[in-house]
């Protein structure tokens, strides 16, 4: 994949449009979790350091096109000028003469943050008279919002096409971090696919399974899968209708497939309720799978020890109870072990995906853990990110 980064566009004297994710929690006007601004700030900081001026770009919440008070980017400037370390502007609308002057007339070292883009209906329609209008508020192009782009709208995708383009630091990381992950990575892979359902992750279990070495399926998926090998999985999570797409994955022979050969069951969905370990086609009628076992875990480890690149997207079992995250966090803490030793590229992402692997104390040491959620997912689809896609057009 071809495109320009910072290092290939002047900058200096610029007006820098600078696309970034700042859809962060707030709670009584208080931004409870900075990380998204923490992650744009290697982008501003070298913007700034080249001469050039920050202007940002981003959505927040979904006021589908109208103006709504509580969704106003107003409220985080403060912590964003903070978490910076710069003095940050703000403009009340991200169009029109009054933000044109606000970017006009920032000072060296300065930024300025943009009213949210999705107050405008062009925004999500991808319109290119609001694109156009965006254009004029800048002079280059910065694409730093990788959690966005899989979406074709104005300040994604449009831009690119309108104003000289290139990747962010944190975009450039992450597509590096992708590409050493399926693009071109040293094998064997493995990927760790999990979650409750197998109809929401159907398209990544057919990609991966043509690109990976070894896949390990967990989860309440996992259920589905067992169903389709014709274990009995008692009352646990899975979906019937499901059981024949599941069958045919595993006979197609694409790749190594990993099930968990022992689970933990339990009849009651509760922290710390009374469990048994089984075999995985003993899961007692009256009983629930809600982890994999020490007997899968060891073999996950193995396999681990073998692989090269790691990909994971979803947990092994009901890792929000105790004791049911005890096999998500031991292979976590494993791939970390690899990985910090030089053994092992690990990438991991979606929204579960990073909560787990934060609660098990495995992220910090996973290569790269993406954030981005739906664009990660939509990547290990194989499908085409538009905002990335422009940014390789131009």
């Amino acid at each position: 994949m071809s495109y320009k980064t910072l290092d290939d566009i002047e900058l200096a004297g610029k007006r820098v449009l600078i696309r970034v994710d700042l859809n962060v929690p707030v709670e009584n006007g208080e931004v409870t979790d900075a990380t998204r601004i923490e992650r744009i700030a290697p982008t501003i900081r070298d913007v700034v350091a080249q001469g050039g001026k920050p202007i940002l770009l981003a959505h927040f919440g979904r006021p589908k096109g109208a103006v709504v008070a509580e969704m106003s980017l107003k409220q985080i400037v403060a912590k964003t000028s903070e978490t910076l370390g710069l003095p940050v502007h703000f403009a009340e609308n991200c169009i029109g003469d009054a933000a044109i002057a606000a970017a006009n007339g920032l000072a060296a070292g300065e930024a300025l943050l943009l009213e949210n883009t999705r107050f405008h209906p062009g925004e999500e329609k991808n319109d290119p008279a609001f694109a156009t209008e965006l254009a004029k508020v800048g002079d280059i192009y910065v694409n730093d919002a990788f959690s966005a782009a899989h979406r074709a709208h104005a300040s994604t995708e449009g831009l690119a096409r309108l104003l000289p383009a290139c990747a962010g630091r944190s975009m450039e990381a992450e597509l590096k971090a992708l590409s050493a992950a399926l693009e071109a990575p040293q094998r064997p892979v493995m990927a760790v696919v999990g979650g409750a359902k197998i109809s929401t992750k159907l398209d990544l279990i057919g990609n991966l399974a043509k690109k990976v070495d070894i896949l390990v399926i967990g989860g309440g998926m996992a259920n589905t899968f067992l169903a389709a090998k014709g274990c009995d999985v008692g009352k646990s999570l899975c979906e019937k209708d499901m059981i024949e797409t599941a069958a045919a994955v595993l006979a197609a022979g694409d790749c190594e497939i990993l099930l968990p050969e022992d689970v933990v069951v339990t009849r009651e969905f509760a922290a710390n309720a009374p469990h048994e370990i089984v075999a995985a086609d003993a899961c007692p009628s009256d009983a629930m799978i809600l982890d994999a076992g020490p007997k899968a875990v060891a073999a996950m480890a193995a396999k681990l020890a073998e692989a090269k690149t790691l990909v994971w997207n979803g947990p092994l079992g009901a890792f929000e109870l105790t004791p049911f995250d005890a096999a998500t966090n031991a292979a976590a803490l494993k791939a970390a072990e690899l990985s910090a030793a030089g053994a092992l590229v690990s990438i991991a992402g979606g929204g579960d995906t990073v909560a787990a692997l934060n609660k098990s104390g495995a992220a910090a040491r996973f290569t790269y853990v993406s954030t981005a959620g739906g664009a990660f997912l939509e990547w290990l689809e194989g499908k085409e990110l538009p905002g990335v896609t422009a940014l390789s057009a131009g």
